[in-house]
């Protein structure tokens, strides 16, 4: 019984996933492949304890994780590195057949070790919480300290792995140094992230979630001081943190997506500190009345366009060299091909107006659960992103971008109740929620969005399988949604006593994944894609995220498009 409760469904498929990419390694990866199986195996001891252990729950329960869901720590802190590994597996094929640059697949490197040890830093403080704990009362041969020992055992040659692989390749013990010092930073700065969100944001994620979106935003924010920290210093081939060359193939695309987003992530401590400001200046501030809250909009306002219009746009000219203002560079790239890209903002913006009118009046008037109503969205996705993701890859890019920015922006005003925009926005998203979202911070609408759209950016560059920029649409708008449709119709067999899932939904979930593929790969033939992916390959990868799909209580949207792509790229 003790093993059924350790081995439980979760956990058997995440250790399945993790051997399908171990089990791809070239020898020249077997170190990163030696490290991400220390790193799996101190998470999972870590998440054994924290969720077995009646003083280890108690000491996590400060953090006020979403109600219903398990920890998530083994899945959450293995699903980048694993992510970044696959990618290196794909680069290691690519310079094998010497189609892309030694300099490409060093920079990939370092971004495996970064992400790698902003997970194993936020392991190192969950345990230190749990073993800290003041109820913490166990003998030293008890089970939970086994468990302890075990995860900073692993966490110690994790610790040994990396610094020998990043020394192996430095030219100096002055590179490597540089080297060890910017991975160690991205943990340092893991570990502030995850308390600030899990703190700002209580019963919004639990901690695998929490620890993917931190070890993703330090990933993002460490390339982008990276970027800008060669630029200002001019010694690329010094630093190594950023390569020469690799720096210079940054599509103006991905730069201008990475200055917005960040940009909006920081805005709202800016937008805090200059209202701090007014309202210290002003001793008639009064958050009752309605001059406070114009004054406060109108602050807002001011604020998010000096970012949007100067500051961001400042650092993207200063990243990129464009030659003109970046803004005027999307409006000359989108009339680059007027016909098919205004056409096809034409077709969003009807399907977006049809499907959204449509689906909120039947949310207000009809007794459909709302987990199922969400799915059409889903299926509204996939009649969007499919058609673009074939015939206009680089302004689907472009236009995901956008599209986040949006989203970042309107619940930006929605948490701040931002007059006069704020309770009306509030009120209408009130209206797509489920029990996974909280009045906080709705994050579904997110999780759609980046679960669509990271495959496709990081199938930007030198991409041999074809259908990896497909995984979230595939996984999420065919699979998910085939999967809860039928299995709440139709289901039965349940996989669990206690879940919801069911097999017939899993089975549904499976086969119209395959289904698609069979379906698009011939389109994608026909557009001169060559599919190089044997087919029980990628039965293995739809059969993990079928099961994922099944048995995890995390956010799926977040999860399931990593994995499928991680697979697809092996």
């Amino acid at each position: 019984m003790a093993t059924a409760a350790i081995l439980n469904g979760e956990r058997v498929v995440v250790v399945l996933f993790i051997g399908l990419v171990l089990f791809s390694l070239p020898l020249s990866l077997l170190l990163h492949g030696v490290a991400l199986s220390l790193l799996a195996l101190s998470a999972l001891f870590i998440e054994i304890r924290a969720e077995d252990d009646a003083s280890s729950s108690s000491s996590l329960s400060l953090f006020k994780t979403r109600p219903g869901a398990s920890s998530g720590i083994f899945l959450g802190a293995v699903t980048l590195p694993v992510v970044m590994l696959s990618k290196l597996i794909q680069l290691s094929r690519a310079l094998s057949l010497r189609q892309v640059p030694l300099e490409e697949l060093e920079y990939l490197t370092m971004q495996y070790w970064a992400t790698s040890a902003s997970s194993l830093s936020v392991l190192v403080f969950l345990c230190m919480v749990i073993w800290c704990s003041p109820d913490r009362t166990c003998s030293p041969y008890s089970r939970s300290v086994m468990d302890a020992k075990l995860s900073l055992s692993g966490i110690v040659l994790f610790a040994v792995v990396c610094c020998v692989s990043i020394a192996a390749t430095s030219h100096t013990g002055f590179h490597a140094v540089l080297k060890l010092l910017w991975v160690l930073l991205h943990g340092l700065a893991a570990v502030k992230l995850i308390q600030h969100v899990l703190s700002t944001f209580p019963s919004c994620a639990s901690i695998g979630e929490a620890l993917l979106v931190t070890a993703g935003i330090v990933l993002y924010f460490g390339d982008m001081l990276a970027c800008t920290i060669a630029k200002v210093t001019g010694y690329l081939n010094s630093l190594e943190l950023v390569s020469a060359q690799y720096g210079v193939k940054r599509s103006e695309i991905s730069i201008i997506i990475q200055g917005l987003l960040l940009g909006l992530l920081l805005f709202p401590m800016v937008f805090k500190f200059v209202l701090r400001i007014w309202e210290c200046s002003s001793s008639s501030a009064n958050s009752e009345s309605r001059t406070y809250e114009i004054g406060k909009s109108l602050i807002f306002f001011a604020s998010l366009g000096f970012i949007l219009i100067v500051v961001v746009p400042s650092w993207m000219q200063f990243a990129q060299d464009f030659s003109v203002h970046p803004l005027l560079w999307v409006i000359s790239f989108v009339f680059s091909e007027p016909l098919k890209r205004l056409s096809l903002c034409m077709y969003w913006v009807c399907v977006i107006y049809v499907s959204v009118l449509r689906f909120y009046n039947i949310s207000k008037n009809s007794k459909i659960e709302r987990i199922l109503l969400r799915k059409y969205y889903h299926l509204m996705a996939v009649s969007m992103f499919l058609p673009a993701l074939i015939f206009q890859p680089k302004f689907l890019d472009l236009a995901f971008g956008a599209a986040l920015a949006v989203f970042l922006v309107v619940e930006i005003i929605r948490v701040w109740r931002i007059w006069p925009l704020g309770q009306l926005v509030h009120q209408f998203m009130n209206a797509f929620t489920d029990h996974r979202d909280s009045d906080l911070l709705i994050v579904s609408h997110f999780s759609l969005l980046l679960g669509c759209a990271l495959p496709i950016w990081m199938s930007s560059g030198f991409n041999d399988r074809p259908l990896a920029p497909f995984a979230g649409i595939l996984s999420l708008g065919i699979g998910d949604t085939m999967a809860s449709m039928v299995g709440h119709k139709y289901g039965v067999l349940r996989w669990s006593k206690t879940g919801k899932k069911t097999i017939e939904g899993t089975a549904a979930g499976i086969t119209s994944m395959l289904a698609a593929c069979s379906i698009l790969l011939p389109l994608l033939a026909s557009t001169g894609y060559i599919f190089t992916q044997h087919w029980l390959s990628l039965l293995l990868a739809v059969t993990v995220c079928g099961l994922l799909e099944a048995y995890t209580a995390q956010l799926d949207n977040a999860f399931i498009p990593l994995v499928f792509y991680s697979l697809l790229c092996l």
